[in-house]
C-alpha cells in the first residue's frame, strides 16, 4: 500500500486540507494521515511538498496529433483562410509528423498533468504513438466522406481502423471510439451506419458541430464562404445534410460534440434533452475566428462540457493549463471563483463522466491517476485554489497513472 499526502486534495466535496490518499493501482481510501497509517502501518508514505495540491489526473477529451508538425505554417484569423491553408499544406505537415514527434506531444501533455486524452484520428497514423504513450487514450477513429461515389470505400476504411484500435484494447490504456468529422463532410447514409456501430459496440462517440459561421451558412442556405470551397475541391454546390438532420442522427446515443460555437439556444436545448455534451476549445475558437461558446447558456441548460486543447493545427501548445487560462480570460462575465472551479471540474470529473472512464475523482474505487501541482505560495483561502492553480501552473510537479509515478 502507498500513502500520499498533500497540503490540499481536490475531492468530490471540494478542497480538503492536509489529507492523505491510500492507493495501489486504484484508490483505496481518502482520510487523515493518522487514520491511514493506523490502517496501513506498513505503507510507504510520500509527502507531496509545501503548497502542494493533489488533483485527479487531468483529461484532455479532444486533441488531434496528426498536425503536430505545424508551428507557423497555417493561417489564423478566420476559419476559411485556415482551412485553405490546411488543404495547401496538409501533405507536407502529415509527412513531417512521425511517431517520434507525436509521442513527444503526448509527453508534453503528460507534463501538464494530462493522464487521459481523446485522440481524434483521421487516418489511424496516431495509433502506434498512442499505444506507446504513458496515458490512457480514448482513440476516436474519425469518419469523413461526403461524396456518395466514394462513401462506401471511405466507410470500409473507417471500419478497418476501428478494428485496428480494437486489437489494442487489451492494452489497458486504449479505448476504441468513433468520431464524426462534421455535418458538411460526412454523407448522412454512412453517418447513420457509424452511429449504429457506436451503439452496437458501446463505443464513445464524438462529432465536430457548428464550429464556424461559414459552416452554419452553408448548412442552412447552401451559400457563403463554403460554397466556392466545395465547388473547387468537391465539385458540388449543395450541402449533403442540414443542421437539424445531422443533429437528430445522434438522438439515440449520447455524443460529445466539439465546439458548438455557432449553435443557437434551440439547438443547445436539443443537445441537452438528448444527454449530449460539449468539448470546448477556447484557443482554437479564437485563432480561427469562430467566436465564443457561451458557457453560461451551456450551464443554464445543464449540458456537461470539457475544456480541451484541440490540435496544433489550431493551437500553439497542448498544455492544459494554457487552455484553462485562456478560458478564464474568454469568459469574463460571472464570478471568477465559480468559473475557476467549473473549469477544473471540466477537465477532471466531468470529462471522465463524458468519456465513461473510472478516473477523474479522488475517491475510493477510482483509478489511481494523480497530478500534483505546487503553488508558488500559500493560498489565502481554499476557495482560491482552483483559480491560483490555473493562473500559476505551467507543469505538474508529479504525475501518477494507475498508481505508478510517471513524472
Amino acid at each position: 500500500m502507498n500513502l500520499i499526502t498533500a497540503d490540499y486534495i481536490y475531492t468530490p466535496n471540494g478542497f480538503v486540507e492536509n489529507g492523505t490518499v491510500a492507493y495501489n493501482d486504484k484508490i483505496e481510501a481518502v482520510d487523515t494521515l493518522q487514520a491511514l497509517t493506523e490502517k496501513y502501518p506498513d505503507a510507504d508514505i510520500h509527502y507531496a511538498g509545501k503548497n502542494s495540491v493533489l488533483y485527479p489526473g487531468f483529461i484532455n477529451t479532444h486533441v488531434h496529433l496528426e498536425f503536430s508538425a505545424n508551428t507557423t505554417t497555417l493561417k489564423y484569423g478566420g476559419f476559411m483562410p485556415w482551412l485553405d491553408s490546411v488543404i495547401k499544406h496538409r501533405d507536407e505537415l502529415i509527412q513531417a509528423c512521425d511517431n517520434r514527434l507525436m509521442l513527444s506531444k503526448t509527453k508534453e501533455m503528460l507534463h501538464s498533468g494530462i493522464t487521459t486524452f481523446g485522440a481524434i484520428s483521421s487516418f489511424g497514423a496516431e495509433l502506434e504513438a498512442c499505444v506507446e504513450a504513458a496515458q490512457r487514450v480514448v482513440f476516436f477513429n474519425e469518419l469523413i466522406g461526403s461524396n456518395a461515389a466514394y462513401a462506401d470505400a471511405l466507410y470500409n476504411d473507417f471500419l478497418e481502423r476501428i478494428k485496428a484500435s480494437q486489437s489494442c484494447e487489451e492494452k489497458d490504456h486504449i479505448t476504441p471510439a468513433i468520431a464524426i468529422h462534421s455535418p458538411y463532410s460526412v454523407h448522412p447514409v454512412i453517418l447513420q451506419r457509424a452511429v449504429q456501430v457506436a451503439k452496437q459496440n458501446n463505443l464513445p462517440l464524438s462529432a465536430h458541430f457548428l464550429e464556424s459561421q461559414a459552416e452554419r451558412q452553408w448548412l442552412e442556405e447552401g451559400e457563403g464562404d463554403f460554397k466556392p470551397f466545395f465547388e473547387k475541391f468537391f465539385n458540388t454546390s449543395t450541402p449533403v445534410t442540414s443542421i437539424k438532420e445531422f443533429m437528430h442522427a445522434f438522438d439515440t446515443y449520447p455524443t460529445h460534440f466539439t465546439h458548438c460555437v455557432q449553435a443557437n439556444e434551440d439547438e443547445l436545448a436539443h443537445l441537452s434533452s438528448k444527454g449530449h455534451s460539449i468539448a470546448h476549445c477556447p484557443r482554437s475558437n479564437r485563432l480561427l475566428g469562430c467566436g465564443r461558446l457561451e458557457i453560461e447558456k451551456v450551464r443554464g441548460l445543464k449540458i456537461p462540457f470539457s475544456v480541451a486543447t484541440d490540435g496544433l493545427s489550431s493551437n500553439w501548445s497542448l498544455n492544459l493549463f494554457d487552455e484553462l487560462r485562456a478560458a478564464v480570460m474568454m469568459h469574463h462575465a460571472g464570478p471568477l471563483e465559480t468559473l475557476s472551479n467549473l473549469l477544473i471540474r471540466s477537465v477532471t470529473s466531468d470529462a471522465a463522466k463524458i468519456l465513461r472512464l473510472n478516473v477523474g475523482r479522488i475517491e475510493a474505487g477510482r483509478e489511481a491517476d494523480f497530478a500534483i501541482i505546487s503553488l508558488p505560495d500559500t493560498p489565502s483561502s481554499v476557495d482560491d485554489i482552483a483559480l491560483q492553480t490555473i493562473l500559476h501552473t505551467q507543469k505538474a510537479s508529479e504525475v501518477y497513472i494507475g498508481g505508478e509515478k510517471i513524472v
